[in-house]
């Protein structure tokens, strides 16, 4: 499998529909969230709240036990990002010097001020992208914790409540009202229009967009890279809730691994891809970093693994917001 020989070594054009800019709070429609001080900017598209029978049945073709029982589960109206957060964005948090060259670019509206105590990456020791390309593509490699943080520096920068999707709003915007192992239906051979796995990556990822959207108009929601949520990986959480044994609408992060991606990858089959499947973080993805403890912030070995963010139409207290954000690393000392 290429995802071991990797672990072992180591804008894009598209087409969207017209957004409105940055909403007020009572409205719900689709925007684009511009990014000041760069060129850069992220669409946000409208999820409507409702509910959902999230898993899969019994019956569904590579359905792994961790997908049931099938519970109906209802979510709150929000915002996700139409694609995967691209290098393009990230890099802006990630280094403050490329922040601050990019903002002597494009001045209007750069407030360096804002995200001047921002909590950032230590540098990296080596190129995250690995050579598979930076400019248009996804982000990778960045650890869960990581993803949070970048969270925070955005609300630093544009005053907006941005998050991690729990596993239930994602696997609910990845349906997108649809009851099929894959949003386009049941069909693996039409997987080609609307993923990058396996079967048509090349043994890489590409840039975001590339294939078809899903009904909701969220591109790679089937592939390209497995996507950070907010929630611990529990393989039987679903029968927990079922059960009645647990009533929060996910699952928190106490301890390091695991923790829930979605999506599937460009280095999975099929069956990963599907809305339903469930992949938990591994420390097998930090198995080349030198250090002790592990970077809180570098997957190091997970070039599949990604993220996109939400927005909730309810902004929570500021204290809740800080407690969001205001987290600390749980260190990592290795196997």
């Amino acid at each position: 499998m290429l995802r071991s020989i990797l672990t072992l070594t180591l804008l894009h054009s598209f087409a969207f529909p017209l957004f409105a800019q940055t909403p007020i709070a009572t409205e719900h429609k689709s925007y684009t969230q511009a990014i000041s001080g760069s060129n850069q900017t992220y669409p946000m598209m409208a999820i409507p709240g409702g509910a959902f029978m999230m898993g899969s049945p019994v019956t569904e073709k590579g359905r792994k036990p961790d997908e049931g029982p099938v519970h109906k589960v209802a979510i709150e109206p929000f915002w996700m990002g139409q694609f995967e957060v691209t290098w393009d964005i990230y890099d802006l948090f990630t280094t403050k010097n490329i922040e601050k060259e990019m903002a002597t670019r494009y001045p209007e509206g750069a407030d360096l001020s804002k995200t001047d105590a921002s909590t950032r990456p230590s540098p990296s020791y080596v190129d995250m992208s690995f050579g598979m390309g930076r400019a248009g593509y996804p982000a990778i490699n960045m650890t869960q914790y990581a993803a949070i943080k970048f969270c925070a520096w955005l609300y630093d920068k544009t005053g907006l409540f941005y998050r991690l999707p729990t596993e239930a709003e994602w696997e609910y915007a990845c349906r997108a009202n649809t009851k099929t192992p894959y949003s386009f239906g049941a069909d693996p051979k039409l997987l080609t229009q609307y993923g990058v796995f396996k079967v048509n990556s090349g043994g890489g990822y590409k840039k975001i967009g590339t294939k078809k959207p899903n009904p909701w108009g969220l591109h790679d929601m089937h592939g390209n890279v497995v996507e950070w949520t907010k929630d611990q990986y529990i393989s039987n959480y679903y029968a927990l809730k079922a059960g009645g044994k647990v009533n929060e609408p996910y699952a928190p992060t106490i301890k390091l691994y695991p923790n829930t991606t979605r999506g599937g990858s460009w280095d999975d089959d099929a069956p990963a891809l599907r809305s339903a499947a469930r992949l938990p973080s591994d420390p097998a993805w930090k198995v080349i970093d030198p250090q002790s403890p592990k970077s809180d912030w570098w997957m190091t070995s997970a070039s599949f693994c990604g993220f996109r963010i939400v927005r909730p139409v309810k902004t929570p207290s500021p204290e809740e917001i800080r407690a969001y954000y205001d987290i600390k690393p749980i260190k990592d000392f290795g196997f």
